[in-house]
């Protein structure tokens, strides 16, 4: 799918489709009106006969209108005016999407980008601007997804290739890039939500290794090394290689370096987990929605798209991403609870509940991390439960040991409505973790998991700037929509592209 900003006139737009806005009560928007006068007012008749009502996210199809060019022409509701919203831009961007996906247009024109779309996260018409362009890229990346290459007769391609974001004035100049952004990102995303779908099956540790390889390979600012279990016994990641012990999947350790400015420039790190299956071993989850646990690699998948994304968009700093990947599973030489191990930094864990794998591999792989000298270091994980209980699926939860790090992350999910929550990482919370016979152990108990799993991460972070966000609630949805979301692709690209210089 392409994209492209240009200005035009409505009626003279030899398209597929063009789409147009009617808010609720009957105002048409000035793109909206040329269209309706060179139609000789047929979109006045059909809103003042009760066809359109112009409520939000409604829409209404039309063919061949007299004095239009375009084949179709789809009116959008847009609801009350000055009520435009984020979340209600939203859902009117991706039922322009719907519609338009069921039809044969393989172009469309959108006149949407002037109407005041995602007010919450403007400052002005050309944030404002920018903002809808994203969600549009991002909407119409997500309808033309598809999740079904393992079927034997997999479905139709989305039949819509190109979309142009059209504007009566001068588009300004600074929305370009907004817009090449925003694609490279879409195609981050796709990456992840296409890993994050892959059964477990096929998706190992090493097959995410041999992906990472190949992205390597198709961008030259990318070096991809592989440490095997040997590597890693020689390094003393004890805790993450007692998750693996229950598999016959060999873990991997996978590292991808970035180098979009000067060596001397400190890195930007991001450490993703990579459980690609986790059976909750000894300690076995509920057989209920445990084929979910294939998304357990979220984190992971989330790094890579990230890191195609920065690489297609030749960002100038330097970005490493770090993925420890293994599996959870039950067996005769499987970890079991109260077994204690040692981490790479030296500290010992009493290991009581061994589904609780995730901060076990990432505290390894965040002490690895320091070796790249780094700026700043973020790992990314489907953590726990009990953030889905606090948050819900609409936000992810950010814990940090700097506030300025956590008030940037949290401004580039609201740019890329990508959005995080943070949560306290008080020393209050840290007794909960002490151990009679090790260091710490790996839980808290119940109250507070999300947090006290953060605690367990920050005893591995003193040496440089750092945060977590547990993506457990936003990495994937349940149900009839069953998939990866690829979040947070969107708010990690959006940080970087800020650290970079690009807002």
């Amino acid at each position: 799918m392409e994209f492209s900003i240009k200005q035009g006139i409505p009626d003279k737009q030899r398209s597929g489709c063009v789409v147009v806005g009617v808010y609720e009560g009957g105002k048409l928007p000035a793109a909206t009106q040329l269209l309706d006068k060179a139609a000789k007012h047929a979109i006045k008749d059909l809103v003042a006969r009760g066809d359109m009502s112009g409520k939000s996210a409604s829409t209404l199809l039309l063919h061949k209108l007299p004095g239009i060019a375009a084949e179709r022409v789809l009116l959008a509701g847009l609801g009350k005016p000055g009520e435009l919203d984020n979340k209600t831009s939203v859902e009117i961007l991706r039922a322009v999407f719907t519609a338009l996906n069921g039809t044969p247009a393989k172009t469309a024109a959108l006149y949407l980008i002037d109407e005041g779309f995602g007010k919450d996260a403007a400052t002005s018409t050309s944030s404002g601007q920018a903002w809808i362009i994203r969600q549009a890229v991002f909407a119409a990346a997500e309808q033309a997804f598809r999740a079904d290459g393992l079927k034997s007769k997999p479905g139709k391609a989305a039949t819509l290739k190109n979309i142009t974001f059209t504007t009566l004035d001068k588009p300004a100049a600074a929305l370009k890039p907004v817009l090449d952004q925003a694609a490279a990102t879409a195609h981050g995303m796709e990456l992840a939500k296409t890993l994050g779908n892959l059964p477990g099956n096929v998706c190992t540790p090493a097959y995410l290794a041999a992906r990472a390889l190949a992205l390597g390979k198709a961008h030259k600012s990318i070096k991809t090394t592989v440490l095997e279990e040997k590597d890693m016994q020689k390094l003393g990641m004890g805790s993450l290689l007692s998750v693996t012990r229950g598999s016959e999947q060999p873990a991997k350790l996978i590292t991808l370096e970035y180098h979009g400015a000067d060596k001397k420039q400190k890195p930007i790190v991001l450490v993703g987990k990579g459980i690609t299956f986790d059976s909750g071993g000894i300690s076995l989850k509920p057989g209920a929605e445990m084929d979910e646990m294939k998304y357990d690699m979220c984190g992971a998948a989330s790094v890579l798209g990230t890191m195609q994304a920065i690489a297609e968009l030749g960002l100038k700093l330097n970005v490493v991403g770090v993925i420890p990947a293994c599996e959870n599973l039950p067996s005769g030489r499987a970890t079991k609870p109260g077994d204690i191990v040692t981490s790479m930094s030296g500290q010992t864990i009493e290991i009581l509940n061994t589904d609780a794998e995730g901060r076990l591999i990432l505290c390894d792989a965040l002490t690895y991390s320091a070796k790249f000298n780094p700026d700043t270091v973020i790992d990314i994980a489907t953590l726990t439960g009990a953030c889905v209980i606090a948050l819900g699926h609409v936000a992810s939860g950010l814990f940090s040991n700097e506030d300025k790090l956590a008030k940037e992350l949290l401004a580039a999910g609201e740019q890329a409505h990508d959005r995080a929550w943070q949560l306290p990482l008080w020393e209050d919370y840290q007794p909960l973790l002490d151990s009679n016979f090790a260091d710490m152990q790996n839980i808290g108990g119940r109250a507070g998991g999300t947090i006290t799993a953060a605690c367990f991460l920050s005893r591995f972070t003193k040496d440089y700037r750092w945060a977590h966000l547990d993506i457990a609630g936003t990495a994937w949805k349940s149900g009839k929509e069953k998939g990866a979301t690829g979040r947070p692709v969107p708010l990690l690209t959006q940080y970087l592209i800020n650290r970079a210089g690009g807002k």
